[in-house]
């Protein structure tokens, strides 16, 4: 039987009406990896580990808008596109869960930058504004931007792409700033910003990456990320 991996989903207004929305690319990647998709709607009640373990054998935090700078003290950039507060509650939520019962996960772009905060990390609220030579990220609504990244061998994403330089698109106006407790630094792009992070402990696999993988799934590397989380979803079903 296929891992189950659930995906987190944001919220919309349409036609008057609010609906749980995920991009389809989420679901294909997690199929395309040997994973059944199993969707976290931002609206339920609240889940203990132990429930969270019983829908579900990985975690997949999906991208979105930006969280509330006020989670790590600061004042709420005017570019900022603020997702709703129940995602918001519901997404940081998740991380630690997932710890709790051993669960791997998998955080995309905004879903890295809430790995970061739930363990009292910091974020850089709008790429434009550092001081210094960053490059366009392409967080403006523009035509996507590709760059390299140089990837730490070392490290769990090393492992899992086999390269030192990863080619990936960027679509993001904020980036991680502080990695938060625990979790260290294990890609950048050419202008320094930190592209991917995790938990370094052994047997702990807590991997966030800044780009859309699940865009470039056509790509081994890339789509290694979801082969890579739905084996160790597998693993941990069989355990």
């Amino acid at each position: 039987m296929r891992p189950r991996i659930a995906v987190t989903a944001g919220l919309e207004q349409r036609g008057g009406k609010e609906r749980v929305c995920l991009l389809v690319p989420y679901v294909d990647a997690v199929v395309a990896a040997g994973g059944m998709p199993v969707v976290l709607p931002p609206t339920g009640q609240d889940l203990t580990a132990d429930e969270l373990a019983a829908v579900a054998d990985g975690l997949l935090l999906s991208g979105g808008g930006d969280l509330d700078a006020a989670l790590w003290g600061e004042a709420t950039h005017r570019a900022a596109n603020v997702i709703d507060p129940r995602r918001q509650r519901a997404d940081l939520a998740w991380p630690p869960l997932a710890e709790a019962c051993g669960m791997p996960a998998l955080g995309i772009c905004l879903g890295c930058q809430e790995m970061a905060v739930a363990r009292g990390g910091r974020l850089i609220q709008h790429l434009p504004d550092e001081p210094g030579d960053v490059a366009d990220h392409g967080g403006g609504g523009r035509p996507e931007t590709t760059h390299p990244v140089t990837v730490e061998a070392d490290s769990l994403l090393g492992h899992i792409v086999g390269s030192h330089t990863l080619e990936v698109n960027s679509t993001h106006h904020q980036a991680v700033r502080e990695p938060g407790r625990g979790m260290r630094v294990v890609a950048r792009g050419p202008d320094g910003v930190i592209e991917a992070i995790e938990d370094p402990a052994p047997g702990r696999f807590l991997l966030g990456v800044q780009w859309h993988p699940e865009r470039l799934i056509t790509e081994p590397p890339h789509l290694a990320l979801f082969e890579a989380l739905c084996r160790a979803a597998a693993e941990r079903k069989s355990a």
